[in-house]
C-alpha cells in the first residue's frame, strides 16, 4: 500500500508504516496543487494529514481509499466529498486529550497569576510584587466546561486535583439540570473525581457560564457549535471570569468576546483563532491577540511529544487494519442509518454462485442492497447471509429465489 504523509509526522509513525509493508512518501509541506499532483503520480491509496486542507482537487487526483486525520478534528477535510466518492475518513480521537487539557490548565493558571506579565516586567528590570500579588486562586472555585468529550474528561480529572467545583454542559445532555450520576462518571472514567468534588450538569451553555469562575471550551467544530460562545452566553458571565478556548476559533464569536472583555473585565486564554495562518510560520491578523487581557498561544494544544507519538501509533494502527483486513477504525463518514427498511436472511450451503443468484434476483426487482454480511458456520458447509434492502422483497420474489437454487435452505424477511 502506498501512503502519502502531507504534514509533520513522527518518525516512529513512518517507521511503523514501513514495517507494516507500506510504501511511504513523506512530504510535510505538500499543499493544494502539489498535493493533488503527488496523489496522482504515486497512485497512493492512503493520505495522512494534520492541518492540510483536502478538497475535491485532491479527492479526484488519483485512487485514494482512505484519509487519516492525524489528530481529532477533521474540519479541514471535505468529508462530504469523500463520502460521495466512497473514500474512508478516519481520525485519532482522544490521543491528544491530555496534551490539550494540560495547555488549558496552563492558560488558566497563567491568567490567574498573570505569569506572562510577571515575566515581562522582570525582563524589563522592574520589580512589582504589589501588582502581581493580586490573584484569586483556583481552590473552591467553579470550572464550567462546554463539552465533556475526551478532553473535557481530562479537564475534570485535573480540576478535581485543584479542588475546583465543576459544572458541565454537553450536547448529549442538553436541557438537563442535575448532578452528574455515578454511572455517567464511571462510563467516562472520571468516577474518582466525583468522589472528591461536585460535578453538576447545566441545561444550557448560558447556565454553565453563569456559574463559572473559569469557563473552558472543549466542543468539536460543527454547524451547531459554530459561534456557540456568543454574546448571549458571554453576557451571563460574572465580572472577572477566566475564559479559555483550546477547541476551534470558530466556536467563539470573536467580536462578542472582545466586547465582553471590555464590559466584564474578563481574562482570556486562546490557543485557537478564527483566521489562523495557513502555514506554521506567518503573520496573524486578529484583534483579540492585541488585547492586554488576552494570553494567546500558537494552536499548540496537541503539540507535545507524548501526544504526537500516541497519534502516530494510532495512525499506524488505522492504516495497518485497513491494509490487512479492509476494516477502518474510527471512521467518521459512514452512515449511522442506511435507507434499508427490510432484511433478507438467507440460510444457504456455502457454495459458489449462491449469493450471486440472490443478488441477481434482487436486481431484477429493483431492490438495492444497503449492507450485507455472510457468516460461515464451522466446517464451511453452510452460512447465513444477512442482506439489508431499501424495500420489502415480495413473497413471489422469495419463492423464485428459493425454487431456482437447491443450495438455498431457507429465506426469512425481517422488517427493520
Amino acid at each position: 500500500m502506498k501512503v502519502v504523509i502531507a504534514d509533520k509526522f513522527e518518525q516512529s509513525g513512518i517507521d511503523g508504516l514501513r514495517e507494516a509493508g507500506c510504501e511511504v512518501l513523506y512530504e510535510p509541506d505538500l499543499k493544494d496543487a502539489a498535493l493533488a499532483d503527488a496523489i496522482r503520480k504515486t497512485g497512493a491509496e492512503a493520505l495522512v494529514v494534520r492541518g492540510t486542507k483536502v478538497g475535491s482537487d485532491v479527492l479526484d487526483a488519483g485512487h485514494l481509499s482512505l484519509i487519516v486525520r492525524a489528530g481529532a478534528g477533521y474540519n479541514t477535510i471535505d468529508v462530504a466529498g469523500a463520502s460521495a466518492r466512497g473514500i474512508y475518513v478516519s481520525n485519532c480521537p482522544g490521543k491528544n486529550a491530555i496534551a490539550v487539557a494540560e495547555l488549558a490548565f496552563a492558560l488558566i493558571l497563567a491568567l490567574d497569576r498573570r505569569v506572562p506579565d510577571n515575566v515581562a516586567e522582570l525582563r524589563a528590570g522592574r520589580w512589582n510584587k504589589k501588582e502581581f500579588s493580586n490573584a484569586k486562586g483556583l481552590y473552591g472555585r467553579t470550572l464550567a466546561l462546554l463539552g465533556i468529550g475526551s478532553i473535557g474528561q481530562e479537564m475534570i480529572r485535573r480540576a478535581a486535583g485543584f479542588g475546583m467545583n465543576i459544572v458541565v454542559w454537553s450536547r448529549r445532555c442538553d436541557g438537563e439540570d442535575r448532578p452528574m450520576t455515578e454511572r455517567e462518571a464511571r462510563d467516562m472514567g472520571i468516577e474518582p473525581a466525583l468522589r472528591t468534588v461536585r460535578i453538576d450538569v447545566a441545561p444550557t451553555p448560558g447556565d454553565a457560564a453563569a456559574r463559572a469562575d473559569v469557563l473552558s471550551v472543549h466542543v468539536a467544530l460543527a454547524p451547531e457549535t459554530k459561534g456557540l460562545l456568543n454574546a448571549a452566553v458571554l453576557n451571563r458571565l460574572k465580572p472577572g471570569t477566566i475564559v479559555v478556548n483550546t477547541a476551534r476559533g470558530e466556536v467563539v464569536d470573536s467580536q462578542a468576546l472582545a466586547a465582553a472583555i471590555r464590559q466584564k473585565q474578563l481574562r482570556v486564554g486562546l490557543d485557537v483563532f478564527a483566521n489562523e495562518p495557513a502555514s506554521a510560520v506567518g503573520e496573524i491578523h486578529d484583534d483579540l491577540v492585541a488585547l492586554p487581557e488576552v494570553y494567546g498561544t500558537h494552536h499548540i494544544g496537541a503539540s507535545t511529544e507524548q501526544a504526537q507519538e500516541a497519534i502516530a501509533a494510532e495512525t499506524v494502527r488505522i492504516i495497518r487494519s485497513f491494509k490487512e483486513t479492509g476494516r477502518v477504525p474510527n471512521v467518521v463518514n459512514l452512515a449511522t442509518r442506511t435507507p434499508a427498511t427490510h432484511m433478507l436472511v438467507v440460510r444457504h450451503r456455502d457454495r459458489p454462485g449462491v449469493l450471486a443468484h440472490v443478488f441477481n434476483n434482487l436486481r431484477q426487482d429493483n431492490l438495492n442492497v444497503q449492507e450485507t454480511e455472510n457468516i460461515v458456520f464451522a466446517g464451511a458447509q453452510a452460512a447465513v447471509a444477512r442482506i439489508n434492502l431499501d424495500g420489502a422483497p415480495s413473497a413471489a420474489l422469495c419463492d423464485r429465489i428459493k425454487a431456482a437454487n437447491a443450495d438455498i435452505l431457507d429465506l426469512q424477511v425481517v422488517s427493520l
